[in-house]
C-alpha cells in the first residue's frame, strides 16, 4: 500500500509536465446537437512518420490527467508505446450521455447520440489529425465504465481494450457480455476493477461477471480482474489505471524472468520461435518495426544454451548482425554455434571476426579472446 501511495504522489507531481502537450478543443457534434469540449494530448516527439496507440477517456473532467501521466511514465520506460490521449468532458452530462433503456439495458436516446458522436465523429476527427495506430483503448469509471461495453456488442468492435472501473451495470448487461465476449474472433482486452467500499448489490454483478469471463475458454480474450480491498469509489481510478497499463501492455515489455520460466523454456520447437512471434505480434497491434530488445535477445540465447538449441543460437547470430550491426553480439552467437556444432575452424574465424568490433553486455573481448585462446589450445593451432 505504501508503494502505491508513493506512486500516486508521483503521479499528482508529474500531472502539471503533461499539460505541456495538451490542447483543448470546441467540438461541434451534428450527432448531439451541441459542443463538447476535448482534451488532446500528444506525445512531445511526435511525427507522422510513426503510429499511435489511441486512448479514448470518458469523464475527462477527472480522469484525463490520470491517464496522460501513466502512458508517459510506462512509455519512457518503454513498457508501453507512446500513445495520444483524447479526453471527453462530461462534468454534469454523464448520466444523459450514458442514458440506457431499463428494459433491455442498451443506449437510447442522447446514450445512443453520444454512441455515435465516439465512433462517427470523435475516431474520424482524430484519425484525420494524427497517425493512429490499430490498437485503440476506452476507459470509463462507474456509469462511464458500464457504457464502454456497447462497443463490444458490434460486429467489428471499436477499440481492443476496455478498461472499466467499478462500472454501475446497466440491467442484465453483467450476463449479456460474457456471452458476447466467449465469441468475440478479434483480439481484446479486458481489465476490471472493483472495491469492497462499493455498494453490496454492485459488488455482486462485478462478482458474477468476473466469475463468468474467468469460465470462458477464447484465446482471443485477455481478461484482468483486480480487487482493490480499501480504495474508495473515487480512488479505485488511480489504483486501476496503471495496474491496467501494466497488464494490457505486458507484450510490449522486454521478456521477464517469470515469462522466461513460464513460457520461454515451455516454448515446443525452437525457442526464437518465441521472439518471432512476440515482435510479430507487436507490429500488428501497434504497427511498430522495433529493434529487437537486447535483453530478449539474451533471455532467447540463455534458453538456446539451456535447451541444447543450436538452431536457436545459429538464428540467433543472423538476428545480432541484423540488430546490433557494430559490435561483437551476432558473430560471437554464431561462433559459439560453430563451435558447439563441432565447427572449430568456422568458430575461430566468428570470434576473430567478434573480436574486431564493439563490446555488448557481457560479450568482451576479453571473452572472446579466452575463446580463441582455448580453441587454438585444444585444436594444436
Amino acid at each position: 500500500m505504501r508503494k502505491l501511495s508513493l506512486f500516486c504522489m508521483f503521479l499528482f507531481f508529474c500531472m502539471p509536465l503533461a499539460e505541456a502537450q495538451v490542447s483543448i478543443e470546441t467540438f461541434e457534434s451534428y450527432k448531439l446537437l451541441e459542443e463538447r469540449t476535448i482534451q488532446i494530448y500528444v506525445p512531445e516527439d511526435y511525427t507522422p512518420k510513426k503510429m499511435y496507440p489511441l486512448f479514448v477517456v470518458l469523464d475527462a473532467d477527472y480522469l484525463f490527467d490520470n491517464v496522460v501521466s501513466n502512458t508517459k511514465y510506462y512509455s519512457y520506460w518503454n513498457e508501453m508505446p507512446p500513445a495520444i490521449v483524447v479526453g471527453i468532458n462530461q462534468k454534469n452530462m454523464r448520466y444523459d450521455d450514458c442514458t440506457y433503456n431499463d428494459d433491455n439495458g442498451f443506449p437510447e436516446e442522447k446514450g445512443n447520440q453520444f454512441f455515435e458522436f465516439i465512433g462517427m465523429e470523435l475516431l474520424p476527427h482524430i484519425s484525420s489529425k494524427y497517425n493512429l495506430a490499430p490498437f485503440k483503448t476506452i476507459i470509463g469509471h462507474q456509469t462511464t465504465a458500464n457504457f464502454i461495453n456497447y462497443y463490444l456488442f458490434k460486429d467489428s468492435p471499436l477499440f481492443n481494450a476496455y478498461i472499466s472501473i467499478a462500472p454501475e451495470f446497466a440491467p442484465n448487461i453483467e450476463n449479456l457480455l460474457p456471452e458476447r465476449l466467449s465469441s468475440t474472433q478479434e483480439k481484446i482486452f479486458y481489465f476490471l476493477a472493483s472495491t469492497n467500499t462499493l455498494k453490496k448489490q454492485e459488488r455482486l454483478r462485478i462478482t458474477s461477471l468476473q466469475s463468468q469471463i474467468q469460465k470462458l475458454k477464447n484465446e482471443n480474450l485477455h481478461f484482468y480482474y483486480q480487487n482493490y480491498e480499501q480504495a474508495s469509489t473515487n480512488a479505485i481510478a488511480s489504483y486501476a489505471i496503471p495496474q491496467a497499463l501494466d497488464q494490457i501492455f505486458e507484450i510490449f515489455k522486454p521478456i521477464s524472468k517469470k515469462e522466461y520460466k513460464e513460457k520461454v523454456l515451455k516454448q515446443e520447437g525452437p525457442v526464437i520461435t518465441y521472439l518471432d512471434e512476440k515482435y510479430e505480434t507487436i507490429n500488428k497491434m501497434f504497427r511498430m518495426d522495433l529493434q529487437i530488445n537486447l535483453n530478449d535477445i539474451m533471455a532467447i540465447y540463455a534458453a538456446s544454451l539451456k535447451k541444447e538449441d543450436l538452431e536457436s543460437l545459429k538464428k540467433l547470430g543472423d538476428l545480432g548482425k541484423k540488430q546490433y550491426p557494430e559490435t561483437m553480439l551476432g558473430f560471437f552467437m554464431t561462433a559459439e554455434f560453430y563451435e558447439k556444432n563441432g565447427q572449430p575452424k568456422k568458430a575461430l574465424k566468428s570470434y576473430e571476426k567478434a573480436f574486431s568490433m564493439d563490446e555488448i553486455d557481457f560479450i568482451t573481448k576479453d571473452l572472446a579472446l579466452e575463446r580463441i585462446d582455448a580453441l587454438k589450445e585444444d585444436f594444436g593451432w
